[in-house]
């Protein structure tokens, strides 16, 4: 399953970006070796993060779920919920 997900942060969120930082830095790294995440950016607005932006490869929706539930800035209450996009998407072969 490709999904795009934008994911702004809450209002004042950065002390609890920092905080849980390394947990999805590590979690997010091993998702990309695996081939389960394609790309992760963090979106910067005025020199500060204000939340990220992820391309998905997993290969069903309930372990995409999975994921996405147990995503250091979602459980940190970073990423603000009420408001994300998950966008389906097609990424271009490399090839």
């Amino acid at each position: 399953m490709q999904y795009l997900v934008i994911a702004y942060d809450y209002e004042n969120a950065l002390d609890k970006r920092m905080a849980a930082r390394a947990a999805h830095v590590k979690a997010t790294q091993k998702l990309m070796k695996e081939g389960k995440i394609i790309t992760a950016c963090a979106m910067i607005e005025e020199e500060k993060m204000i939340g990220s932006t992820v391309i998905t490869n997993f290969d069903t929706e309930s372990e995409f779920e999975t994921w996405l539930s147990n995503e250091p800035y979602v459980k940190g209450n970073v990423w603000n919920m009420e408001e994300i996009q998950i966008v389906d998407v097609k990424v271009m072969p490399k090839d």
